[in-house]
């Protein structure tokens, strides 16, 4: 049975992964233009009401006859004196802004070159977990990072889709493109590890810290980014405005894609983790080339070779003395890759 689990882990990994890139790019390539903004507050409603219902039957589960869950229990978990929710504004504000992040480079971005790219989360979540939690990088773990910089520094040679070739301004598009990566990934590895900061000190459930990170993106999402900055545009085409089936899929993807790989995860381990991402990686270049008439290049190639052997290489198991010290420390606490999954965070 767990290895059927395994299996399914790694399909459910693989699916995320590669799909989630394909789809924000193709919604962002019809000529109905839709709103990141509201894209990203229809996604975060979505995982609140999600989160919800998930940490009220695990509390009630809990709970115990003859004492019952009330609502007002439910208020005080998610916003009492104990639930340090002032502090999960933070994360759930820069999460917010990476989301926004993602959707503006699919645009710009052809999806391969996206999918590749992003794992560029890797290197940020390492250095701020080095600088923020004083955690230790094993060699081999120092090896990937400068291998996975150079692999996606070489994946930024001119390639692109049909849509990106099409574009009078391809190279701008390319730069702002990779700029909005950037930004996101520093983003993602900023809130990742200041949320495992708060998740070590905290007897919170995770699903009551989604609910408030998802609360508390909505809340600036909907009146800053949607009333706020494109207000204009919302009273003109209405908050739905310029949607299409492949944007409510962008949107599903975004809220339950990874809420269900949190389910999956645990049953994930470094190296599968890492095969799931060399896997999509080439899944998301196959159906580049065939759907978006992608060019695919020897340097690319190269990049891509790289990034993948990085990524195995900086999950890989160390000796059993250095596991047995690693796994000990962090038995109470969620890991940044699965702290990314939880949040979407790609």
């Amino acid at each position: 049975m767990a290895v059927n689990l395994k299996w399914v882990s790694l399909f459910v990994l693989v699916f995320q992964n590669s799909f989630l890139a394909l789809i924000l790019r193709y919604s962002k390539t019809l000529p109905d233009k839709y709103l990141s903004s509201t894209a990203v507050v229809c996604s975060e409603c979505l995982k609140f009401f999600t989160s919800v219902l998930f940490h009220i039957v695990q509390r009630v589960r809990e709970i115990k006859p003859p004492e019952r869950y009330s609502f007002k229990m439910l208020l005080d978990e998610l916003f009492g004196k104990e639930s340090d929710c002032i502090k999960i504004m933070v994360p759930a504000v820069l999460y917010l802004i990476q989301n926004n992040l993602q959707y503006y480079s699919a645009s710009k971005l052809d999806a391969a070159t996206y999918q590749v790219s992003y794992q560029m989360k890797i290197i940020t979540t390492a250095i701020f977990s080095v600088i923020i939690l004083k955690r230790s990088l094993f060699k081999h773990q120092w090896i990937s990072i400068f291998m996975l910089a150079i692999g996606i520094a070489l994946v930024q040679f001119p390639t692109g889709d049909s849509a990106s070739k099409s574009s009078d301004n391809a190279m701008s598009d390319k730069i702002f493109g990779i700029i909005s990566v950037v930004i996101a990934c520093i983003l993602s590895g900023v809130a990742g590890v200041y949320f495992e900061k708060i998740l070590k000190k905290s007897k919170v459930t995770l699903w009551a810290r989604n609910v408030q990170l998802s609360l508390f993106s909505i809340i600036p999402g909907y009146f800053i980014g949607v009333l706020l900055m494109d207000g204009e545009t919302v009273k003109e085409k209405g908050f739905f405005g310029g949607y299409t089936r492949w944007t409510v899929l962008a949107i599903l993807f975004q809220a339950f894609g990874g809420i269900l790989v949190a389910v999956v995860v645990k049953y994930a381990d470094n190296i599968l983790k890492g095969f799931a991402t060399s896997i999509s990686i080439i899944l998301s270049c196959t159906i580049s080339y065939f759907a978006f008439d992608f060019n695919i290049t020897l340097i690319f190639i190269l990049g891509c070779s790289l990034v993948m052997c990085a990524t195995y290489l900086y999950g890989k198991p160390v000796k059993q003395v250095e596991t047995e010290v690693s796994y000990s420390r962090l038995e109470n606490q969620t890991s940044l890759e699965d702290i990314e999954i939880h949040n979407i965070k790609n």
